[in-house]
């Protein structure tokens, strides 16, 4: 067949066209192999195993584990005040006297009555004496006997009384006297020197203990029942727990505590049952009306997984982890986390010791591809990253 040579040079050059297009395709996908972007590198942690305890805080206020407001029970003039306001006091020391001078007069005429009325008792016996001695021999009516002897049991009776109006008059003295009835610090006085005071007047001064000092605050009904199930089981539970304070400044108290009381009913308002710890304030540094954080750490502890809180990321089925399986493939893991300890969660469910998690990088990644794992370690104080092998040692609490 004869092919005009116009139409043959325009086939040729399309076959050779499409020769050439070919060609480059082939040449493009060898060069896409050789220039494939290498796996992107992420600083991963082995996970380790601590020993966690359980932890819970709560809001508390201090109180003073003994408090008294000091009262006149006696009406009389302030004559010296022996203390100095907002100062720590003695037990049994003075700090109040009221003046002194009528109750005394009082005490002097009660010992005189008592003295005139034992001297009445001593005439009344010999009376009746006498009359016993006549009455047999008949000088002396029974009725007459019979005066006598109500006459001497009369005078006994007086001498009683009397005795008690002189101990009351003692009593009435003592109180004008007021003593510190315990060591402490005692607060601004109501009165001055000179004022008039009595049984109906306002507390003269507040004295307070504050070492101990009571720290108040509330646990729910279900956590109460649940401790009180363990308290039972075991008698020394008290002990299984390690009592600390946060105080408003953020620091941590230097003392611990125990704790002191439960109390036995349940609030209906607010479901909740009101607890008191006790600590040592030696150096009087907590005051009563503290609002502070009071922690309860558990002495009981299990191994449990502890990674960075950076490395927790939250969707809506809840916190997960990107990990690296051994095919160096990235996975999402939804975990359980427990209590927080400075910059790292435990994880109650979710992780094993020895998987491997993504802490830095985690812009870079998908689950599915594959990454080039960098092992690090996690300070668990300060939450800073290490090469591994060049990181300092530090324990979970």
């Amino acid at each position: 067949m004869h092919i005009p040579g116009k139409l043959a040079f325009r086939t040729a050059s399309l076959i050779l066209g499409l020769a050439f297009l070919a060609g480059c395709s082939d040449e493009q996908a060898t060069t896409d192999a050789e220039f494939q972007m290498p796996a992107p590198a992420v600083s991963v942690i082995s996970v380790p195993l601590e020993p966690v305890g359980e932890y819970r805080e709560f809001v508390a206020r201090t109180e003073a584990s003994e408090t008294v407001e000091l009262r006149a029970r006696v009406e009389g003039f302030i004559e010296t005040r022996g203390f100095t306001e907002g100062a720590n006091v003695e037990k049994d020391q003075l700090l109040f006297r009221i003046d002194q001078a009528p109750f005394k007069a009082a005490l002097s005429q009660a010992r005189a009555s008592l003295a005139s009325a034992e001297a009445e008792a001593i005439r009344a016996k010999a009376d009746l004496e006498r009359g016993q001695e006549l009455y047999p021999k008949g000088h002396m009516s029974k009725a007459d006997l019979d005066k006598l002897t109500s006459a001497e049991a009369q005078a006994k009776a007086n001498v009683q009384v009397a005795k008690a109006q002189l101990e009351t008059a003692e009593i009435n003295l003592s109180y004008t006297e007021i003593h510190a009835p315990f060591s402490g610090k005692i607060g601004k006085e109501t009165y001055s020197v000179g004022n008039l005071v009595g049984p109906s007047s306002s507390p003269l001064a507040e004295l307070i203990q504050i070492d101990p000092i009571h720290v108040n605050f509330q646990v729910n009904e279900k956590e109460q029942i649940t401790y009180q199930q363990s308290h039972a089981r075991n008698p020394d539970a008290n002990d299984d727990f390690n009592l600390s304070l946060k105080l408003p400044n953020g620091s941590v108290y230097d003392q611990k505590g125990n704790f002191d009381f439960a109390d036995i009913k349940v609030d209906e308002a607010t479901g909740t049952v009101n607890i008191r710890a006790s600590f040592p304030n030696p150096d009087k540094l907590l005051l009563p009306g503290l609002y502070v954080t009071l922690v309860a750490d558990s002495t009981k502890k299990q191994p449990m997984p502890l990674i960075p809180q950076a490395a927790v990321q939250e969707n809506q089925q809840g916190r997960f982890v990107l990990v690296v399986d051994e095919s160096n493939q990235v996975e999402t893991r939804i975990i359980e986390t427990g209590r927080r300890i400075g910059p790292m969660w435990s994880v109650k469910s979710g992780l094993k010791a020895g998987e491997k998690v993504i802490v830095s990088g985690l812009q870079k990644v998908r689950p599915g591809i594959a990454v080039n794992p960098v092992l690090k370690v996690v300070d668990k104080t300060t939450g800073v990253m290490h090469d591994a092998g060049n990181a300092p040692n530090s324990e979970a609490n």
